[in-house]
């Protein structure tokens, strides 16, 4: 099976190359990607490719695409966590983009958070310490991402709301239209991303 993914994130006290940036450390991030794998010697990299990268602002945009080629693009962007009652529901939400065209993306859960199960569809998604990001001239730059292996909520509900074909191209229509395989919300963490290295 092949897998796309919508993620919503938060960055919070951001450093790039570990120099903070005032007024640019704590911000959102939506993106959609697929899952690669790529050998090396005996060792399975299990990756990420970026789609398109939602933020909020458009100095780290830029940032983003001269670092690393990504296709970052810059539009209003905010979240929500919310309970409902003493240990009840957790949503989790994030919207960005403008009015009339906004989009949305929430889930909805409860509880506390489990360990990951081996082979689960959780644990595929989240378990990727690796990212690929095609470059201008043909190739590709690696870079390892670092952090601790999550709890994860599996959702009660979950919702995306988009114009699929106007953000994303019409060739993500029918994935991004149905009923996900699988949705969750992930704990979290500090996560380090290595300088890339051109393969």
């Amino acid at each position: 099976r092949h897998y796309v993914s919508v993620v919503g994130l938060v960055f919070v006290g951001t450093r790039v190359w570990g120099v903070p940036v005032p007024f640019h450390r704590d911000f959102e991030e939506v993106n959609l990607r697929f899952y690669v794998r790529r050998q090396v010697g005996s060792e399975i990299r299990r990756g990420v490719v970026f789609v398109k990268e939602v933020v909020p602002r458009r100095a780290i945009a830029v940032v983003a695409r001269v670092a690393y080629n990504e296709n970052y693009v810059a539009m209003p962007a905010r979240h929500w966590a919310r309970c409902d009652g003493d240990g009840g529901d957790y949503e989790v939400g994030y919207r960005w983009g403008k009015a009339p065209g906004e989009c949305g993306l929430s889930v909805r859960v409860a509880g506390e958070p489990a360990e990951l199960v081996d082979g689960s569809e959780e644990e595929f998604i989240t378990e990727h310490y690796w990212g690929y990001a095609a470059q201008r001239d043909g190739g590709t730059l690696e870079y390892e991402v670092e952090h601790p292996r999550w709890r994860v909520w599996r959702a009660r509900e979950a919702e995306l709301r988009c114009d699929v074909e106007r953000l994303y191209g019409g060739e993500f229509a029918d994935a991004l239209g149905g009923e996900p395989a699988s949705a969750f919300l992930a704990e979290g963490s500090p996560v380090v991303v290595r300088k890339g290295v051109r393969i």
